[in-house]
């Protein structure tokens, strides 16, 4: 299964952002005809104040709901799918729920319908060594529920980010039958250098499944003001932690093939899910 990663730029400008996307992943699909495109994490409304994040948002339709149901976001990702015969699997974008938001992933079948949607479960409270401080949790609302969906010949486990530092996660979702798991982030500059593919490649080898990690880059404003620089260095990694396709800085997007062989072989020589003796 063809799969790219595209890695998007975005400032707090939806039209903006909605319009480099649509540039990308056509892009993409031009030079490299992929299966499954995957986007990153709040691709839709990076930085900015919390009312800019309420107005990129959009309460999202029940799923099966009428076309006319859906706001842009919904649409567009609806659209892009069905039009280009793709698996689109649209990073995240702000979900309104009340006076929350939920950082909301949702997977899109090569016919435009809507095969899962996630919603990240932890939060990016944190402070930096370098002193930046981070508080999701001040707009956005938790998930619960661990999701899987069918991607082609695979079983993909979904998660968001900050969701990569909790092992128990992606254990789970290899319990419930994932052998690929997609990550879309926007990942820290400081955090990213530091972390991000030690993280991914570790996520790769406990659970044995391909790891598809697509992350914003480039520098966005915060609400304060401040100037924020996210990592890129989106990764496609196989079950054995090999990097097998990679972006470095700035917007573009990089194709791999992930073939099912490869988790049979790794789960085969070295069947870790049957040796775990203790509980989750």
């Amino acid at each position: 299964m063809r799969t790219t990663v595209v890695q998007m730029a975005p400032g707090s400008s939806l039209p903006d952002n909605i319009d480099q996307a649509r540039r990308l992943i056509e892009a993409a699909i031009h030079t490299d005809r992929p299966d499954l495109v995957v986007l990153p994490e709040m691709w839709s409304c990076l930085g900015g104040t919390r009312d800019v994040k309420f107005a990129s948002a959009e309460e999202l339709p029940a799923p099966g709901a009428a076309d006319d149901a859906a706001g842009p976001l919904y649409r567009f990702m609806r659209d892009m799918a069905r039009t280009h015969g793709i698996t689109l699997h649209g990073g995240s974008i702000g979900e309104r729920r009340g006076d929350r938001l939920m950082n909301t992933s949702l997977l899109f079948d090569p016919h435009g319908v809507e095969r899962a949607r996630y919603r990240k479960i932890h939060l990016f409270d944190i402070t930096t060594p370098g002193g930046e401080g981070y508080r999701e949790s001040d707009t956005y609302a938790p998930g619960g529920d661990i999701v899987t969906a069918s991607v082609g010949p695979f079983t993909a486990g979904l998660a968001i980010c900050y969701d990569i530092r909790f092992a128990e996660l992606f254990l789970t979702l290899r319990r419930q039958g994932a052998n690929l798991i997609v990550l879309p982030a926007a990942f820290t500059a400081e955090t990213g250098e530091a972390h991000w593919a030690t993280l991914l490649r570790a996520r790769a080898i406990e659970t044995q499944c391909w790891i598809v990690a697509c992350g914003t880059t480039g520098t966005h404003i915060d609400a304060e003001g401040n100037a924020r620089r996210t990592y890129g260095h989106s990764m496609i990694i196989d079950p054995w932690g090999t990097l097998v396709a990679q972006a470095t800085n700035g917007a573009g997007w990089a194709t791999a093939r992930l073939d099912m062989e490869v988790v049979q072989k790794v789960r085969a020589g070295i069947p870790v899910i049957d040796h775990r003796r203790l509980p989750l």
